[in-house]
């Protein structure tokens, strides 16, 4: 992305907003071991508005003046050796930022800010923080914490950045394509080599393989490559068991370029499948192409949502799951995951909370069915943009077949 994207981006933030003062953080480094460092992933919304992807960062906008700092941590001699750091001249360059603040100077401005401005953009609680069985990044708490002592009033921005970044543009859509067609071709391919792995962890290595050839930035999230029974497991990552003839593989994949994420999910056989695998994995597929013919402009979510909830409550009774359209408890026993979510920087994007889907938005259609007492799960996932007139299936040119 060029410069010019990340400022139109701040732009469009304080007119969204009326002007005031923004504070952002990128987010911090995590520990992994005794003395190292998790790979750094970029907090979206920092990445979105500044193009940088280094920990520590913060980004200060001016939205009377029309002005945006960066504030480059304080690295050390011996960290600049081992690990790098980014140049004030690159940040600028990448971000198209007025200025390079050191954080003393960032604590004056701000400072002086807060004679002006009562108010402070930032960003708040991560949404259903609740529910997350992870500690979360810190960075985000703390500079919040930090303005809230020289500001008045602090005021959370993540519903507009959500608002802002759920419609797509142009380039967005550009990347989002490169990120969906390197993992189309390492699918291809892969199922190709199928009969030759034995490990799941030998199908993700050919997946690693063609995305670190092929000019991706590598996984967008880490990859499931779940066979037979493991695939009941919505988020198993362990990818280490052997695989066994006549048992499904579910891989759950999708590459990252030029910060964008594809996320895409296909079913296949290992070996001849059996008659009842063939009958879910159609049911499932049937249901799918349906549930991506009601994607449209203006279509309410709540509506999207109960007419998916038709389409996979007659596909599980059309495989024997659920005894009556009223077996809720089955329903969601065999079906217990969302059948979308957003879909950009992040893989699991924020849409804002919309009540309509609107053109430039871009989601998945994942519908699943998963019977662990048959060691049987079957999901397929694509990468849907609703457009004026209705959708494009981005990831349509990989097959679904079995």
């Amino acid at each position: 992305m060029k410069a010019s994207f990340f400022s139109d981006n701040r732009r469009r933030l304080t007119e969204k907003l009326n002007g005031g003062v923004i504070v952002l953080s990128a987010y911090a480094q995590m520990q992994r071991g005794n003395d190292m460092a998790f790979t750094f992933e970029q907090e979206a919304n920092f990445w979105w508005l500044t193009g940088v992807d280094y920990p520590n960062w913060w980004l200060i906008m001016d939205g009377a003046r029309g002005k945006s700092w960066l504030v480059a941590p304080q690295i050390s001699a011996s960290h600049e050796i081992f690990d790098g750091s980014l140049s004030a001249d690159r940040a600028q360059e990448i971000s198209g930022v007025h200025g390079i603040l050191s954080y003393d100077e960032a604590h004056d401005m701000l400072r002086d800010l807060a004679k002006k401005h009562s108010v402070v953009y930032a960003l708040g609680e991560q949404p259903h923080a609740e529910y997350l069985d992870f500690t979360l990044n810190p960075a985000i708490k703390s500079v919040r914490d930090y303005v809230a002592r020289t500001f008045t009033t602090v005021q959370d921005c993540r519903r507009e950045l959500a608002e802002l970044r759920a419609i797509k543009q142009p380039d967005e859509i550009v990347a989002m394509k490169a990120a969906i067609a390197v993992t189309i071709d390492a699918f291809e391919i892969v199922k190709k080599k199928l009969d030759t792995c034995n490990y799941e962890y030998e199908v993700e290595a050919e997946f690693n393989y063609y995305f670190r050839t092929h000019a991706a930035d590598g996984h967008a999230y880490d990859p499931i490559v779940a066979g037979g029974k493991n695939a009941c497991t919505l988020h198993y990552i362990a990818n280490s068991d052997k695989l066994k003839k006549r048992q499904l593989l579910l891989m759950d994949i999708g590459a990252r370029s030029g910060g964008y994420a594809a996320d895409i999910t296909r079913t296949y056989a290992y070996g001849e499948p059996t008659k009842r695998q063939i009958d879910i994995h159609t049911a499932v597929q049937t249901a799918q192409q349906a549930i991506i013919n009601l994607i449209q402009p203006n279509i309410t979510v709540e509506q999207y949502q109960q007419d998916v909830d038709k389409i996979m409550i007659e596909a599980l009774l059309q495989v024997g799951l659920m005894s009556s359209r009223d077996d809720l408890d089955s329903y969601h026993k065999y079906f217990p995951h969302a059948i979308s979510h957003g879909l950009g920087v992040d893989v699991h994007d924020s849409l804002g909370s919309p009540k309509y889907l609107q053109p430039g938005m871009v989601l998945t259609v994942e519908p699943g069915i998963y019977i662990p007492e048959e060691c049987i799960g079957v999901r397929i996932e694509d990468d849907i943009l609703v457009t004026a007139s209705g959708n494009v299936n981005m990831s349509k040119r990989l097959s679904t077949d079995l």
